[in-house]
C-alpha cells in the first residue's frame, strides 16, 4: 500500500527535488544554476538577485562565501526567509508574529 503524504511533506519533497534538479543531481550548485532555479521556481525572489551586487548580498545572507557553491543548507536559509516574508505579507496573518528566522 502506498504511503499518503501530507501537503507539507509533499512541499518539502518538492523543495529538495527542485534543488537537486537545478544542481544537476549534485550536492551543491553554482550561482548560475541558482539564478536559473530562482527565476523559474521563486520569481518573486528572483527580483532580489537580478544584478551581481544583489546576488552577492543574498548569497551572503544565505551563508555562502565568495566563490563557494550553494548547498541545500544555504538554500534552506533562503527558503526560511521567504516563508517568513510570505507569511508576514499575508493579510490573514496580520494578527500573528512569526519569529521563525534562523540564526
Amino acid at each position: 500500500m502506498a504511503t499518503k503524504y501530507s501537503d507539507l511533506e509533499l512541499a518539502i519533497n518538492t523543495l529538495v527535488t527542485e534543488f537537486h534538479k537545478a544542481a544537476d543531481d549534485q550536492p551543491t550548485m553554482n550561482t548560475t544554476q541558482f539564478q536559473t532555479m530562482i527565476s523559474k521556481q521563486l520569481p518573486s525572489c528572483a527580483k532580489q538577485v537580478e544584478n551581481e551586487e544583489d546576488l552577492v548580498q543574498v548569497l551572503d545572507q544565505m551563508g555562502v562565501k565568495g566563490g563557494e557553491n550553494i548547498s541545500f543548507q544555504n538554500f534552506w536559509t533562503l527558503i526560511n526567509k521567504q516563508a517568513v516574508d510570505v507569511f508576514q505579507s499575508s493579510e490573514k496573518n496580520k494578527s500573528y508574529t512569526c519569529t521563525c528566522l534562523l540564526q
